[in-house]
């Protein structure tokens, strides 16, 4: 079984390599780098990929959407990230309509490495290895305020955080994602919330204003 490793952190790229090989599994490709990650699996295919989601060359969620490109590239090839982010969100974007061969794991949980390896193992094999807390905030109900019921979540997401003050910037460090998604979530929500036509400033303020009154006292 061939693996290709993406984590930025060195001593944690090389535990993470060990712990597969001492499981009698083939690291083929090793690297902190998204971008070399996707070049790399693609020249060698491996079974299963293990990706962290905040990686170079952005250090946004450049490793999640390598991920999802190389499901797209390789549908044999398996997927699992392993990341400090239990974001349910990352998940179901990673899972898309075929779940499977998918892996969500957190890092402060994969203490055990016969737990891990065979988490790897099941991902190569189609199958499934989700965290329990991923797997519960996935299954946990939400209550939508109606005011907000046409946003997405991730258009949701990102108004709490300008409701916390934050620029499109700071949005998407929180979030781990690209500037550019940030503003096409903003220029969305505005379009739903009907401030499409106000100036750019005061869109915010009613925005936010909306947001809160919807959160109820």
């Amino acid at each position: 079984m061939r693996i290709a490793v993406g984590e930025d952190d060195v001593l944690l790229r090389e535990g993470v390599t060990r712990v597969l090989l001492g499981a009698g599994l083939d690291v083929v490709a090793s690297t902190g780098d998204a971008t070399k990650l996707l070049a790399m699996t693609l020249a060698f295919r491996p079974d299963v990929v293990v990706v962290d989601v905040r990686m170079p060359p952005h250090h946004g969620d450049d490793g999640l959407r390598t991920a999802i490109e190389v499901r797209k590239r390789l549908p044999a090839t398996g997927v699992v990230l392993l990341t400090q982010y239990c974001e349910p969100e990352f998940a179901i974007d990673l899972i898309g309509d075929r779940p499977q061969g998918v892996g969500y794991l957190l890092k402060e949980r994969v203490g055990d490495v016969d737990d891990f390896a065979a988490a790897v193992k099941r991902v190569a094999h189609g199958g499934s290895a989700l965290d329990p807390e991923v797997v519960t905030r996935m299954l946990r109900p939400r209550t939508v305020p109606s005011e907000l019921a046409d946003l997405t979540d991730r258009e949701r997401s990102v108004l709490a955080c300008m409701a916390e003050g934050l620029s499109n910037r700071g949005i998407a460090r929180a979030l781990l994602i690209s500037e550019a998604a940030v503003e096409k979530h903003v220029t969305a929500t505005f379009r739903k919330l009907g401030l499409a036509q106000l100036t750019d400033g005061h869109r915010r303020v009613q925005a936010v204003l909306r947001y809160l009154a919807a959160q109820g006292p």
